[in-house]
């Protein structure tokens, strides 16, 4: 077993296993940097060749490109041989169809634990920006969870639905249905723009509203416009609400040759993007919503009357990577600068056709936009992007601290109502919980908000409504914050096993009990009840519960194994690095105990565990070097 330190390109130095945890030395940990959000960024001169406007792909002819990017090209924009495949009598579609349907919303999975042959079904995600949900929605959600689905919702750590176990037979039906009641799975997943976070909470604040209006316009903008979605489901039935003019404007646009001319899909064209991409909107103060994990992150910058003026943009973020290839690598944005608010749908778009342009399409697991700002540096990926854009992006303006806010509870919403935050276990909606909602959202026409931290917040309750709701959810465990365990309150996972095709050991099923263990170790270190650290659980390395932002990650690299992350902090801006690789989930009281027990004797005031072991490495790095003459370079 070896302790390894990744930098942030990627590259690992390894140290032996006699080095494991002990309390007079501890293991090592590799130092992180966080990221000033409220510094102003200054730029060096950078001069760049030119770059051609867009007008066709035939640029990228003679380069080697991955085999998904070649279905993309002969799919009749995301269309065949979908649209074959979904009428055959088989229960799943053919490899070509598995990478389209991705766009449509949708992964083909098959039960792993099923012995004896393949039960292929569909999970599908919805996309709901801001995590908005209308009541009509919820309903037919939770009606075909039970009709079609394996009886559970399941809220994501995008703000969106994934409803499981779906036949291939039922699709139609399905998709139809969420299309008819005000939703929508378009674009869910698959090689374009994702759903697009902003805070759940419903305030009734300029920002707060303007921040969830500018996430609606930004989904609408990278929304795909070419039909596929609709012909495949809905026969070609328009579903779409009138988007707002300056949408369309910023769309149609091309007068800096970002544009596909006279293409269905004037932004994506036929081959859409190299790789998936990210994007979140929130307010000065609020990462509720993970920001610098994101492609793009947008945070609203408002005057001293609480007017917002503009956005300060950040770039580069991704959390996915693959073991022992240190060349991928988790990665969080940094500042690009602040454009105003009339020009943001244009600043977002120079950047999307930046990374649609330049990103790589060979080797996918190089393909996301953060690669293309580690290979090129902030200065030339602005440079380019100013170009797209037509304007000098300006200098960031200064923020204040982050906070990581959960809503849950009661708050005052600042029109007269409510809304609550309901705490969910990695997002698993079910049983009685599930029963119990539904009665709630239903008697109260209640809307509902998902949550980046897998959580569910209720809209627009009346103050004589608290005491029954409040009554009626706790008898189904729904339960007030005080009454919720803290760390299970900050703590996320993925799906992993059974379902998930990526998953290497348990995430959504182990992390009840991994939870239980760390609070059982608090106690026998003397930890008191209301301290607590972040954890987040993977099956895998893709990093779907954003593990490499917790103070405690704990990524899936073996059955019943675990590479432990340390040294995120709990307002979500510093990256955490590897600590330890193969760690068998019947030795985490070995790895922790010794951590958490150094913790609470030599941290400072107010020290978090994560700001403390990122502190612990620079002692740590001097011991090293004076025991045992390494030299850590790119500490």
């Amino acid at each position: 077993m070896t302790t390894s330190f990744l930098s942030p390109a990627g590259a690992a130095t390894g140290f032996p296993s006699d080095q494991k945890t002990l309390l007079g030395s501890l293991n090592a940990l590799r130092s992180s940097r966080s990221v000033l959000l409220g510094r102003n960024v200054r730029r060096g001169v950078y001069s760049s060749s030119s770059i051609q406007a867009v007008s066709t792909p035939e640029a990228a002819k003679a380069t080697k490109r991955s085999k998904v990017e070649i279905i993309k090209e002969k799919s009749n924009f995301i269309r065949y041989p979908l649209n074959e495949e979904l009428l055959t009598e088989a229960p799943n579609v053919n490899e070509s169809a598995v990478q389209l349907i991705k766009f449509h919303g949708s992964y083909q999975q098959y039960n792993r634990e099923e012995r004896g042959g393949r039960s292929y079904s569909f999970m599908l995600r919805t996309k709901n920006p801001s995590g908005k949900v209308p009541n009509q929605l919820y309903l037919t959600m939770d009606d075909l969870a039970d009709e079609f689905g394996i009886g559970t919702l399941r809220l994501t750590t995008r703000q969106t639905f994934q409803l499981h176990g779906v036949l291939k037979q039922n699709l139609k039906t399905v998709m139809s249905s969420i299309i008819r009641n005000m939703g929508s799975t378009l674009g869910a997943c698959g090689d374009l723009n994702r759903n697009v976070l902003a805070p759940a909470a419903p305030y009734v604040r300029k920002d707060y509203l303007f921040a969830q209006e500018t996430a609606d316009n930004v989904a609408a903008l990278l929304s795909p416009q070419s039909g596929f979605y609709y012909d495949m489901w809905v026969d070609g039935e328009q579903f779409m609400t009138a988007e707002p003019p300056e949408v369309v404007k910023a769309r149609n646009d091309n007068s800096h040759g970002t544009n596909f001319v006279d293409s269905p899909e004037p932004i994506y064209g036929t081959q859409f993007l190299p790789r998936k991409f990210k994007i979140a909107v929130t307010v000065p103060t609020d990462n509720s919503v993970d920001l610098l994990t994101n492609d793009i992150g947008l945070v609203v910058v408002s005057d001293e009357n609480g007017e917002p003026q503009g956005f300060n943009i950040y770039v580069g973020g991704g959390m996915g990577r693959t073991h022992r290839m240190e060349s991928t690598f988790a990665r969080i944005a940094e500042p690009l600068g602040y454009v105003p608010k009339e020009d943001i749908l244009y600043a977002v778009k120079a950047i999307v056709v930046t990374q649609r342009e330049h990103g790589r399409r060979d080797d996918r697991k190089y393909s996301r936009m953060k690669y293309l700002l580690s290979s090129w540096g902030i200065e030339k990926f602005r440079d380019v992007v100013e170009q797209y854009y037509g304007k000098k992006i300006e200098a960031s303006r200064d923020l204040p601290e982050w906070e990581f806010k959960s809503y849950l509870g009661w708050h005052e919403q600042g029109d007269g109502a409510w809304f609550c935050g309901l705490h969910v276990d990695s997002g698993r909606v079910g049983g009685n919980m599930k029963k119990t909602l539904r009665e709630v959202i239903e008697k109260y026409k209640l809307d509902v908000r998902i949550t980046p931290n897998q959580n569910i917040v209720l809209c627009d309750i009346k103050s004589e409504w608290k005491r029954p709701i409040t009554t009626v959810l706790a008898q189904a465990g729904l339960l007030q914050p005080e009454f919720v365990d803290p760390l299970n309150q900050t703590a996320m996972a993925c799906p992993a096993f059974p379902l998930c095709p990526l998953a290497i050991t348990e995430a959504e099923r182990g992390i009840p009990s991994i939870l239980k263990r760390v609070r059982a170790m608090f106690e026998k270190v003397g930890l008191d009840y209301d301290e607590s650290v972040v954890v987040r659980v993977t099956g895998c390395p893709n990093g779907c519960a954003r593990p490499y932002m917790a103070e405690v990650g704990l990524v899936g690299d073996g059955p019943n194994s675990y590479q432990v992350w340390l040294g995120g902090t709990p307002n979500q801006t510093q990256i955490a690095r590897a600590f330890m690789d193969k760690v068998k989930i019947h030795d985490l009281e070995k790895i922790f105990e010794p951590l958490f027990y150094n913790w609470k004797l030599g941290r400072q005031a107010k020290e978090s565990f994560g700001a403390f072991t990122t502190r612990l490495v620079k002692i740590l790095r001097i011991f090293l070097e004076m025991s045992r003459d390494v030299t850590l370079s790119n500490w």
